[in-house]
C-alpha cells in the first residue's frame, strides 16, 4: 500500500518538472547552470601507492600518488573512453619522481600543440597537475 501511495505522489511530481531545462540547483531555487551549487563541494579523494607495474588511476578526483621507486608509472584511463573526465593529481613523495601516462591519448601541456606519452612529477617541478580529457588526449595544468 505504501508503494502505491508513493507512486501516486511521484507521478504528478515528475509530470510537473520541466525536463527541457534539466538544471539542478543545490541550495539555490533558480539554478543558472546544469548543476548550480551554492555552497561547498567535496570530491572523492584517494591515495595510490606505486607498485612494480603501472598503477591505474580509475577512481577518485583528488588523487595523491606515492611512488616507491624513481619514475614509477601511474596510468590515466583512456582519454577517448572518458571525455570530460578531470583529475587533480599530487605526488606526495618528497624524494621520488612519478611518471604519469595514459592508456590512450597523449598528454599536452596547456597552450601547447606538442604532446608526450608521459609527464614526470617531482619536487620543485610539476608536483601537482590537473588533467582534463578532451575525448582524444589529456591536457594538463601545473
Amino acid at each position: 500500500m505504501q508503494k502505491l501511495k508513493f507512486i501516486v505522489i511521484l507521478i504528478p511530481a515528475l509530470l510537473s518538472v520541466n525536463f527541457g531545462l534539466a538544471q539542478v540547483g543545490i541550495n539555490t531555487t533558480q539554478p543558472l547552470s546544469t548543476l548550480d551549487i551554492n555552497g561547498n563541494l567535496s570530491v572523492k579523494t584517494i591515495t595510490l601507492v606505486g607498485s612494480g607495474s603501472a598503477t591505474d588511476i580509475n577512481d577518485g578526483v583528488y588523487i595523491s600518488i606515492n611512488p616507491q621507486a624513481t619514475n614509477q608509472e601511474f596510468r590515466l584511463p583512456s582519454a577517448v573512453t572518458y571525455p570530460g573526465r578531470v583529475y587533480i593529481i599530487r605526488n606526495i613523495n618528497n624524494t621520488t619522481t612519478a611518471m604519469l601516462t595514459s592508456t590512450a591519448g597523449l598528454l599536452f601541456p596547456k597552450g601547447s600543440t606538442t604532446g608526450s606519452a608521459q609527464v614526470y612529477m617531482y619536487e620543485g617541478n610539476r608536483r601537482s597537475v590537473i588533467v582534463i580529457s578532451d575525448g582524444s588526449n589529456w591536457t594538463y595544468f601545473d
